[in-house]
């Protein structure tokens, strides 16, 4: 079944890049949204699997309408699709519930493999993100957390183990699969495992436990 996608983009031009980009990608486009507050009418009535949302919006932020969108329709998979990549627009999306987070001048192709991999479990990110973030949780300065448990950090395998430290670098999916030599869908499975070994359920949470493992 196709993926169902939402999008909202107060630019006329780059919504409709971007509906053309979902739509010649074999998914479908059920609501193109000017605003928030649109958005918000439309998409509780025809709910989309994933939604690309435009940060910097007239009225509601898109993060607002994240955080909005996220308690009522919990399901709805949120990518920022933005020109921002301060650290504190970044946390607050994610705060709100977005579950990637792209840079508008990121390729037609990695838009929509970020819907993808957003609708198949994923976190994705651009690279610049993805290693922002990273250090944001290194610099945060948290109480220590508890390791996981031996028996979930032995439960890895050593190719596993690579993969997670390549997405704690920051790198993305493709990334990842040029460095160890293997398919992105290779890729993909090893994540879904570390993913089941260590009881989480974003790259974000895998990466963060990451931080308390002896990787070596």
């Amino acid at each position: 079944m196709s993926v169902r996608v939402g999008i909202v983009e107060d630019d006329p031009r780059l919504r409709d890049v971007f509906a053309a980009l979902v739509a010649g990608a074999g998914m479908v486009c059920v609501a193109p949204c000017a605003s928030a507050e649109d958005a918000l009418d439309v998409l509780m009535r025809d709910t989309p699997d994933v939604v690309l949302m435009d940060l910097n919006l007239p009225g509601m932020s898109g993060t607002e309408c994240t955080r909005l969108l996220k308690a009522s329709r919990p399901e709805v998979q949120v990518v920022m699709l933005t020109s921002f990549d301060d650290t504190e627009s970044i946390a607050a999306s994610l705060a709100a519930g977005a579950t990637g987070y792209v840079l508008k001048r990121a390729s037609g192709a990695d838009i929509v493999q970020a819907v993808r991999d957003v609708h198949d479990g994923g976190s994705p990110m651009s690279g610049a993100i993805a290693r922002k973030v990273v250090q944001m949780f290194g610099a945060a300065q948290r109480p220590p957390r508890p390791a996981p448990a031996p028996s979930l950090v032995d439960a890895l395998t050593d190719r596993e183990r690579a993969v997670l430290t390549a997405l704690s670098e920051g790198q993305q999916y493709k990334e990842v699969a040029d460095t160890l030599g293997i398919s992105i869908n290779t890729v993909r499975k090893h994540i879904k495992a570390i993913y089941e070994k260590l009881h989480v359920n974003t790259r974000l949470e895998a990466v963060r436990k990451a931080g308390h493992m002896n990787m070596h």
